[in-house]
C-alpha cells in the first residue's frame, strides 16, 4: 500500500513547535528533511535520557518528536550553507518552519525569496501570535501558548482554590502542529488542481483559542465566562460530575449521557442484565425519554423533563459501573455505542488491546544501540495508507551526503556557533 504522501519532500528547520508536524509528515510518508544547526538542535539535548544517559544521541523528547525523518547540519550564517539550503527548498514541495519573524528574511531564506524559484512550493510557518501581528515578536513557551489561547483556563478542577492545570506534554505546540498538517494536506490538494503553492500563517494563539470550543464564543457572544470542572466540558452552569469508581477501585469517565431513544432503551436494557433495573428508582426519567423521542442539549437546563432526564442517564451510568470492573464497564459501553472512557496511565495505554489492535504501540529499532523501543503511533487509523514513522530519529547530520551531495560530511560542520545545553521547556 502507498503511503498518503509517498514522493513528497518536507524541509523542516528543526524547532520546538513544529516538530510535532514533521513528525506527523514523516508518518503520512514524506521525506522529511531536519535541518539543524551546528552541534544539533537543542532538544537533542532535553531529558530524559535512555537509561538516564546524557548524550545528543540518547534524548527520548528528541527521539519521539524526529523519528522517520532524516538529518543535515547547516550553519545558516555561512553563505555556502545558505545556498545549500535554497538549492534543497528549490527542489522541496514543503517547508515547515517556526523561525521567529524576520530571522529568515534578514538571510534571504524567506517565502517571498524563495518562491519565485518554485511556484508549487508551500510554505508552513508556524508561530506565537502569526507573522504580521501587533505582538508578532513577543517571547512564548508552550505555557503562555495554552495560558493565553484560553485553554489552561478550562482545565482544572471544581474546586477553583485550586489553581488551573495546563495540559501536559507540550498541547501548545502540538495543536499548532495538527492545524499545520492539515493545513498543509489542503494546500497540497489545491496545489494538484492549481499547480501553485502557498504561504500557510499558523498562530499558535490562534490554534489555542479555536480548540476551547465553546468557551472562546461564550465570552464573545454572549459575555459569559466559563469555569473549569473535574474531568468534563468548563461551562457557565455547573454540570454533573462525571467520574466513578468500578468495583476494582479504577476510575471511570462516564462519558456523554444517552441523549436518543436507542440511547435510553439501551440504557435500560442494560441495567437488566446487570440486575439492577429494580434497584434503580429513576427508571421511568428513562421511559420518559424513549416516549419523547429523546432529549437535545439545547433542552438541558431550560427544559426541566429534559434535564431531569439527562441527569436520570448519568445516575443509571453510575449505578451499573459501580456492578463491574473500570474495564468492563469500559467495554460494556463501547459495544452498546455509548460514549465513555477509562482513565488510563501512559502505561496503560500502550496495553490496552484497542491500542494494541490499532497499533499504536509501535517498535522502533535502534541498531546503534542493539535493541527495539516502544514508541506511540499514529494518533490516527487510516488501513488504505499506513504510517511508516517507523525509523529512529537522525543522528546529528546523519544523512548529510545523501541529501546534499557527496563531500558533505557532518564531521566537517562548522562548530562555531553551537547552543549551550538548555532545560526542557516548561
Amino acid at each position: 500500500m502507498t503511503s498518503a504522501l509517498d514522493g513528497v519532500r518536507v524541509v523542516e528547520l528543526a524547532s520546538d513547535q513544529g516538530a510535532f508536524a514533521g513528525r506527523l509528515l514523516a508518518g503520512l510518508g514524506a521525506d522529511v528533511v531536519l535541518v539543524e544547526p551546528p552541534g544539533g538542535h537543542p532538544a537533542r539535548r532535553y531529558e530524559p535520557f535512555v537509561d538516564d544517559d546524557p548524550g545528543v544521541e540518547r534524548s527520548l523528547w528528541w527521539w519521539h518528536y524526529q523519528a522517520g525523518k532524516r538529518g543535515v547540519v547547516l550553519d545558516l550564517d555561512s553563505q555556502g550553507d545558505a545556498d545549500r539550503l535554497r538549492e534543497l527548498i528549490t527542489a522541496a514541495d514543503v517547508v515547515l518552519e517556526g523561525e521567529a519573524p524576520g530571522t529568515l528574511a534578514a538571510r534571504g531564506l524567506d517565502w517571498p525569496d524563495l518562491h519565485p524559484s518554485n511556484e508549487r512550493l508551500i510554505w508552513a510557518s508556524i508561530t506565537a501570535f502569526g507573522r504580521d501581528n501587533p505582538r508578532t515578536h513577543e517571547q512564548f513557551t508552550d505555557l503562555t501558548v495554552l495560558a493565553g489561547g484560553g485553554p489552561v483556563w478550562m482545565c482544572g478542577y471544581d474546586d477553583h482554590s485550586i489553581p488551573p492545570v495546563r495540559g501536559g506534554g507540550n498541547q501548545g505546540y502540538q495543536t499548532a502542529c495538527i492545524w499545520a498538517v492539515m493545513s498543509v494536506l489542503a494546500a497540497l490538494w489545491w496545489r494538484e488542481e492549481t499547480g501553485r503553492g502557498q504561504l500557510l500563517d499558523l498562530s499558535m494563539h490562534a490554534a489555542a483559542n479555536v480548540t476551547t470550543e465553546s468557551g472562546s464564543y461564550e465570552w464573545l457572544v454572549a459575555r459569559a465566562t466559563v469555569q473549569r470542572q473535574t474531568g468534563r466540558h468548563a461551562s457557565v452552569h455547573p454540570t454533573q460530575v462525571t467520574r466513578t469508581l468500578g468495583t476494582d477501585g479504577h476510575e471511570i469517565h462516564t462519558g456523554f449521557p444517552p441523549r436518543s431513544s436507542r440511547d435510553f432503551e439501551t440504557l435500560l436494557d442494560w441495567l437488566d442484565d446487570v440486575g439492577a433495573r429494580d434497584e434503580y428508582e429513576a427508571t421511568f426519567w428513562l421511559e420518559m425519554g424513549i416516549e419523547r423521542g429523546g432529549v437535545q442539549m439545547s433542552e438541558i437546563t431550560n427544559d426541566v423533563e429534559a434535564t431531569e432526564i439527562f441527569f436520570a442517564a448519568r445516575e443509571a451510568l453510575n449505578l451499573i459501573a459501580s456492578k463491574m470492573t473500570a474495564y468492563e464497564f469500559f467495554i460494556g459501553a463501547q459495544e452498546r455505542r455509548l460514549a465513555c472512557g477509562i482513565i488510563y496511565s501512559p502505561e496503560e495505554v500502550l496495553t490496552d488491546p484497542h491500542f494494541v489492535a490499532r497499533g499504536f504501540p509501535t517498535k522502533i529499532e535502534h541498531e546503534d544501540l542493539g535493541r527495539a523501543f516502544t514508541y506511540p503511533g499514529a494518533p490516527f487509523h487510516m488501513p488504505a495508507s499506513p504510517f511508516v514513522a517507523n525509523r529512529r530519529a537522525p543522528h546529528l547530520g546523519e544523512h548529510q551526503a545523501d541529501v546534499l551531495g557527496p563531500g558533505q560530511s557532518a564531521d566537517a560542520r562548522p562548530t562555531g556557533h553551537e547552543t549551550p545545553v538548555p532545560p526542557m521547556p516548561q
